[in-house]
C-alpha cells in the first residue's frame, strides 16, 4: 500500500517537473471526475414527506429490476390513493366552486409523454396520463374529453362529494373567500417523481389537485411537459412543485435539464433555475417554488425559493427525507 502510495505520488511530481503545475492541477480533475462518474443507480426522488411513501411504491418496482417508468407511475400511485392528503388526488382541496380538478403527467427515457388536465372525478390521473402516451397519438388531453378517454379504457367514475377534511376547509375559506395562499402550505404539495432505472433510463411523473381555491379551469405546470416535469436520457430528469404559474413562465423543469447539459451539478441547475424564475417573479415574499433533479450518474439536488421544501430519496441505502437548500434568507 505505501509503495503505491509513493509511485502515485513520484508520477505526480514527475507530471509537475515535466509540463509544470497546470498539469498537475489537470491530474487532480481528472481523479475527482473518474470518481464522481460512477453511477448510482436505481435511485428514486420525489417532492415532500409524501415521497416517502411514494418512494415505497417506486422502490418495489425498482429494487427487482423494473422500469423507471412503472416506477414513477406505481410510485406516486401512492399519494393519489391517499384521501388524506389534501394536495394530490380526490382528497385535494377544491376551486372556488368547491370542485377537485387533477393534473398529471408521465414521460420516459424515449421522450415518449403524456398529461392529463382539468380531470374530475377519476381517482389516478397519473394512470390516465399515461395512456394518453401510450394509446393516442396527444401530448394532452383536458376537461371532459380527458374524463371521456378515461372512461372508454376502464376507468371509473368517483364521488364528486368532498373529503370531511377538504370540505371543512373550504367551508372555512367560504367565510371570506380571500385568496392569499401561504407558502408551504396552500400553494406546493404537488408531488413530482423522477427515478433512474437498474438499466440506467430515466422517467418522471408529476400529479397534483392544483392550487386551493384557485379558479374554476385552471390549470398549473403539472401536465405541463417541461414546465412540472421534463425528461432527457442523455442528461436526466428533473420535476417541478410550488406555485405552477411561476414555473410555467421560465418552463422550470426543462430550463434544470439544459443547465445540467451545460454541465452544472443538479443542485446548481435547480439553484440558477430559481434565480432565473425570481428574476420573472419579483413579488417572492409568499410563493413557493422547489426543484428536484437527478442525472444519468444518479446524483441528485434541490433548490427552492423559501426555506421548508424537502424531498424524498430512495436507494440500496434506504429512504430518507431530505431538506433543501433555499434562496430566502
Amino acid at each position: 500500500m505505501e509503495r503505491r502510495k509513493f509511485l502515485k505520488s513520484a508520477g505526480i511530481v514527475s507530471a509537475v517537473a515535466l509540463t509544470g503545475l497546470p498539469d498537475l492541477k489537470a491530474t487532480i480533475r481528472n481523479e475527482k471526475k473518474s470518481e464522481t462518474n460512477k453511477v448510482r443507480k436505481p435511485v428514486v426522488i420525489s417532492t415532500w414527506n409524501h415521497g416517502l411513501a411514494a418512494n415505497e411504491g417506486a422502490w418495489k418496482i425498482l429494487s427487482k429490476g423494473g422500469t423507471a417508468l412503472d416506477a414513477v407511475e406505481k410510485g406516486v400511485m401512492v399519494t393519489e390513493d391517499d384521501l388524506s392528503n389534501l394536495s394530490v388526488g380526490l382528497g385535494g382541496l377544491p376551486d372556488r366552486e368547491g370542485k377537485v380538478t387533477l393534473d398529471a403527467s408521465i414521460m420516459d427515457h424515449n421522450g415518449k409523454c403524456g398529461g392529463v388536465a382539468f380531470l374530475q372525478r377519476i381517482k389516478h390521473p397519473v394512470c390516465v396520463a399515461r395512456m394518453v402516451m401510450e394509446k393516442t397519438p396527444h401530448v394532452l388531453l383536458v376537461g371532459a374529453g380527458a374524463q371521456k378517454f378515461a372512461l372508454e379504457n376502464g376507468f371509473q367514475l368517483e364521488s364528486e362529494k368532498l373529503t370531511p377534511a377538504a370540505e371543512k376547509a373550504y367551508k372555512e375559506w367560504l367565510k371570506k373567500s380571500e385568496y392569499h395562499p401561504k407558502a408551504n402550505i396552500e400553494n406546493h404539495d404537488t408531488i413530482g417523481m423522477v427515478a433512474l432505472d437498474a438499466a440506467g433510463n430515466l422517467s418522471g411523473s408529476c400529479t397534483t389537485s392544483g392550487l386551493a381555491y384557485k379558479m374554476h379551469g385552471r390549470v398549473g405546470d403539472s401536465p405541463i411537459i417541461g414546465a412540472g416535469m421534463y425528461v432527457d436520457n442523455e442528461i436526466g430528469a428533473a420535476c417541478a412543485t410550488g406555485v405552477g404559474e411561476t414555473v410555467l413562465r421560465i418552463c422550470g423543469s426543462f430550463l434544470v435539464v439544459e443547465l445540467m447539459r451545460q454541465g452544472l451539478s443538479p443542485t446548481n441547475a435547480c439553484k440558477k433555475a430559481i434565480e432565473r424564475l425570481i428574476t420573472k417573479s419579483p413579488n417572492i415574499k409568499d410563493v413557493q417554488v422547489g426543484f428536484l433533479a437527478i442525472n444519468k450518474n444518479g446524483e441528485h439536488g434541490s433548490y427552492a425559493i423559501q426555506k421548508g421544501f424537502n424531498y424524498a430519496l430512495a436507494d440500496e441505502s434506504g429512504n430518507q427525507l431530505f431538506d433543501s437548500d433555499y434562496h430566502v434568507r
